[in-house]
């Protein structure tokens, strides 16, 4: 049975472009879309990086994040991705937020005004205080180990 979430962050947001406000495009999207806040195109080479505008300012209450992560569609019909994927919006942070995209492929790629480049998951996280011991054998056992890359199997 799905359950309907009512209740929702309420978050301050300042949006200084022409573009939409993000928004949810389905019910069951964890992601809105950003948009690029741009006068005139900017081309992207191959292997070229550039940080893109989008016009929005908000304000997180602390112990959340907004992550920034790259649009499926661009990365799979285009090669275009981000570079610091996936990007953190810190909840003391007020500057605009903008986008490090990069393209990954052997083609020019063209960032038009308004296009859609990135999608922002607004999320709760943790802070740590750190129990600092002497010896890796103080820290607990499992079946894993110190299996690192690949250790699970393909």
């Amino acid at each position: 049975m799905n359950t309907i979430i009512d209740k929702k962050l309420q978050i301050k947001i300042v949006n200084n472009s022409l573009n939409p406000l993000p928004f949810y495009q389905t019910k069951g999207s964890a992601g809105m879309d950003l948009y690029a806040n741009i006068e005139t195109p900017i081309e992207l080479n191959s292997l070229d990086r550039q940080l893109i505008p989008t016009g929005i300012h908000i304000e997180l209450p602390l112990g959340f994040e907004a992550q920034i992560r790259p649009r499926s569609g661009l990365a799979f019909k285009h090669g275009v991705s981000i570079v610091n994927s996936p990007g953190t919006i810190d909840a003391d942070y007020r500057g605009e937020i903008k986008i490090l995209l990069v393209n990954l492929s052997k083609e020019k790629f063209v960032v038009q005004k308004g296009e859609r480049i990135a999608q922002m998951i607004v999320t709760k996280h943790e802070r740590v205080n750190w129990q600092e011991v002497q010896t890796i054998e103080e820290l607990s056992q499992t079946d894993r180990g110190s299996g690192g890359y690949g250790s699970t199997g393909k």
